[in-house]
């Protein structure tokens, strides 16, 4: 997998139209479901997926080598969510697209579950979006501690920080 990206990347640097073709099927659903994830709705999620993948094409020259494709990707995604929360105040969407999913509950005790996984979801969307932003990248786009950090363009100290912040946050909430 790390070899394709890799491969990827230096397509794209070669300014390979394909190559971005190829991008877009690949991490299409991952940052519709970021941008979901983030609180937005569908149609602005849609609209800011069109828009992020824009960028990354525009800007390929911008993208190091060293620099991990898939945290730049969400460093784009993640300033666009941020432009699009600063200019439009109004609401966060409740139907989220967080997906937090435990078949191991049955009966009454699923109903049970799926309250508190709702609640869960409401408490998220309420953090502050630097925390909503590594609870997303961290436990829903399963990015690795370094590449959160990376991708919220902070040194891995700070990304805990804020993690633990958060989580503390929902803690305090779900009791």
């Amino acid at each position: 997998m790390e070899q394709n990206i890799d491969l990827l990347t230096n397509r794209l640097l070669g300014g390979e139209r394909a190559a971005a073709e190829e991008l877009v099927d690949k991490f299409y659903q991952q940052i519709y479901l970021f941008f979901r994830r983030m609180g937005h709705s569908p149609q602005t999620s849609e609209d800011l997926t069109e828009e992020c993948f824009i960028h990354i094409w525009q800007n390929t020259a911008h993208l190091k080598y060293e620099r991990a494709l898939v945290s730049w990707i969400y460093s784009i995604a993640g300033n666009i969510s941020r432009t699009y929360w600063r200019k439009n105040k109004r609401y966060v969407s409740l139907d989220s697209g967080l997906e937090i999913i435990d078949s191991s509950q049955q009966g009454p005790s699923l109903i049970e579950h799926n309250e508190e996984l709702a609640k869960l979801k409401k408490m998220i969307l309420l953090l502050p979006f630097k925390q909503r932003q590594v609870i997303v990248l961290h436990y829903f786009q399963k990015l690795a501690i370094g590449d959160c950090a990376e991708a919220a363009g902070v040194g891995k100290g700070t990304l805990k920080s804020r993690l633990n912040r958060a989580l503390r946050f929902l803690r305090k909430k779900m009791e």
